[in-house]
């Protein structure tokens, strides 16, 4: 099993409507892959699941986590950076049966012009930390909110061919 991280827990947040293009279009190309949207997060995660701590309310979370053989994290920027509540998914997971030697895409998302290229570098190094093997062609999409269409599909041609080469090497890797 794989898994698709939408990493924040913005309600109805462009990031998830990503996530759920990915799972689709791996789906079609008989993949299977799950989406975990960071809004299922324990609402007090912060004095629950840290520091060895565990809530029955994210064991299940922990189970997909640990399960997972690899990931596809779609990162939206906050801040010139990945979201805080990105971080403290990551903090609250098992190490190292988490994420240890596990591989990842990366998948930067913004409402600007540069598709959060930094936020993804700064997440690449907590991957790379946390011994991940990190795909190395990242994508990046600028001004989500006109690159998706009504019904959750790229409509520009650049990004969809980009996100379809990322796709493909997602399988391969």
């Amino acid at each position: 099993m794989n898994l698709i991280i939408a990493g924040t827990n913005r309600l109805g947040s462009n990031s998830l409507k990503v996530a759920e293009y990915y799972k689709k279009e791996l789906c079609k190309k008989g993949e299977e892959w799950q989406v975990l949207s960071l809004t299922d997060l324990p609402h007090d995660i912060l004095f629950t699941d840290l520091y060895g701590k565990r809530s029955s309310s994210f064991a299940p979370i922990q189970e997909l986590v640990a399960k997972a053989e690899k990931f596809v994290f779609v990162i939206p920027e906050y801040n010139g950076s990945y979201p805080g509540v990105l971080k403290t998914f990551i903090d609250a997971c098992a190490y190292p049966v988490s994420f240890y030697h596990k591989k990842a895409a990366l998948v930067g998302v913004s409402t600007g012009k540069y598709g959060n290229i930094r936020g993804v570098d700064h997440f690449t190094g907590v991957c790379n930390y946390m011994r991940m093997h990190v795909m190395p062609l990242k994508i990046h999409i600028p001004t989500i909110q006109s690159e998706l269409n009504s019904e959750g599909n790229l409509q520009e041609d650049a990004t969809y061919k980009f996100v379809q080469e990322q796709i493909e090497e997602i399988i391969r890797f």
